[in-house]
């Protein structure tokens, strides 16, 4: 690798380059890591031409590189969310055989919701999440329910704005967003018809660990129709089995 300029170290210049890509961007040529990574594009191309060599890179045949498979490996591996989605996936597996609509599963990360594992099929309503993707806490079911269960701080952080509007439902005053925050908590679930798509409704439950502790959030999009609130008992019932298997006693 090539020697770090103005005190900057090489694992510094290698985060940035993994930094470029995302949901909408998985495959880059090496001048648009570059330019993301604000590298030169020699510098890019070195680091980049030395993480293929480890398969933290690959090329396609077109010369684009995406994240090679030894990382997606190794992050497995480790990866905090592991546990989570192995005592969720039985649950939400059935929970998607009777819903048979996106069936999510969010945690909180660093003042967003991140979508770990989804489940759908291409019949089923628009979505705008993937895996790996993410969204402002304001604008969906899961990131609600996990706002709703946030320290105080995190809260008024958010409240703070601003809140990005994806449809005129979309909670963008703090005084109302307050308010549903504590609905969240009473009622024990988010229902957002329209927030993100007018056509679709996200409804989500938190899921608590052995501590009591809300630690994720599972969620389904489903039609915005007047069956969606009939979700709801499958959504608590799938939420209690998980928070169960993870050793929550009192769920």
């Amino acid at each position: 690798m090539v020697k770090p300029a103005q005190g900057e170290s090489v694992l510094s210049r290698v985060v940035r380059i993994f930094e470029t890509f995302g949901p909408d961007t998985p495959a880059l040529r090496v001048t648009d890591i570059a330019r993301r990574a604000d590298l030169p594009v020699a510098t890019a191309s070195r680091l980049v031409e030395e993480l293929v060599g480890h398969g933290w890179l690959r090329r396609d045949p077109d010369r684009r590189v995406r994240v090679g498979v030894r990382l997606w490996e190794l992050a497995s591996r480790a990866s905090p969310t592991l546990g989570l989605r192995e005592a969720a996936m039985p649950f939400m597996e059935d929970l998607y055989a009777v819903v048979g609509h996106h069936t999510q599963l969010a945690v909180l990360e660093d003042r967003e919701v991140l979508f770990v594992e989804r489940l759908s099929a291409p019949g089923a309503v628009v979505n705008v999440t993937r895996v790996a993707g993410r969204l402002p806490l304001h604008a969906s079911s899961s990131g609600l329910v996990l706002l709703a269960h946030a320290p105080a701080d995190l809260q008024e952080h958010v409240l703070a704005g601003p809140l990005e509007a994806f449809r005129r439902t979309t909670l963008t005053d703090p005084a109302r967003l307050r308010r549903f925050l504590a609905d969240v908590r009473r009622t024990g679930y988010a229902f957002c018809a329209g927030f993100i798509d007018e056509e679709t409704t996200g409804i989500a439950v938190p899921l608590r660990g052995p501590g009591g502790d809300v630690v994720a959030a599972l969620s389904v999009i489903v039609p915005n129709d007047r069956n969606a609130r009939t979700q709801i008992p499958a959504l608590q019932a799938a939420a209690r089995g998980i928070s169960r298997a993870m050793g929550n006693s009192s769920h």
